[in-house]
């Protein structure tokens, strides 16, 4: 398990590294802040409006929700990793996140559970949604407040809920 921590912390740096080298900091703002929250229930909105098939989006998103919020919070309360600008020595935020915990990312889980919504429902529309999501998960870890374990973390908890949600509606 070290040897695990040890790589996650060390792409962790690299990624900060790279990201506050480009200058990506202000667009990592930006795509993390387009996974608040707001964004989903708008373009969920969007599609109910314009598509005959929203009403699916919808109910998708919300089941995938329903699940995935719950094994979240319970999952960051139990594991409680420290966020690694916390955590580490050389752990550097663009930011002070809303929580102490890191693991698992909540804003890459929610964006994948609208990915997945989105290619349930969309199926054209995958590539397009999977790379939001993952642009999502990424602007966490250069914004130094997830490590790359979190992310992939958060991305299995979102995909899973939404297919969890399917069985269960």
């Amino acid at each position: 398990m070290t040897s695990i921590n040890s790589f996650d912390q060390n792409l962790y740096r690299l990624v900060v590294r790279k990201g506050r080298e480009h200058g990506l900091e202000k667009l990592a703002l930006s795509v993390s802040a387009s996974g608040n929250g707001s964004l989903y229930l708008y373009l969920a909105v969007l599609f109910l409006i314009f598509d005959d098939k929203g009403e699916s989006l919808l109910y998708s998103m919300l089941a995938g929700f329903i699940v995935e919020l719950p094994l979240y919070l319970l999952l960051k309360n139990i594991i409680r990793r420290p966020r690694p600008c916390h955590a580490l020595a050389d752990g550097v935020a663009s930011f002070e996140p809303a929580d102490k915990f890191s693991l698992p990312s909540g804003h890459t889980a929610a964006a994948f559970v609208m990915a997945t919504s989105i290619y349930l429902i969309y199926p054209a529309l995958i590539y397009v949604a999977v790379t939001w999501a993952f642009a999502i998960g990424l602007s966490r870890v250069v914004l130094g407040v997830h490590y790359p374990m979190d992310i992939f973390a958060g991305s299995v908890l979102g995909v899973t809920a939404v297919i969890v949600g399917q069985q269960i509606t």
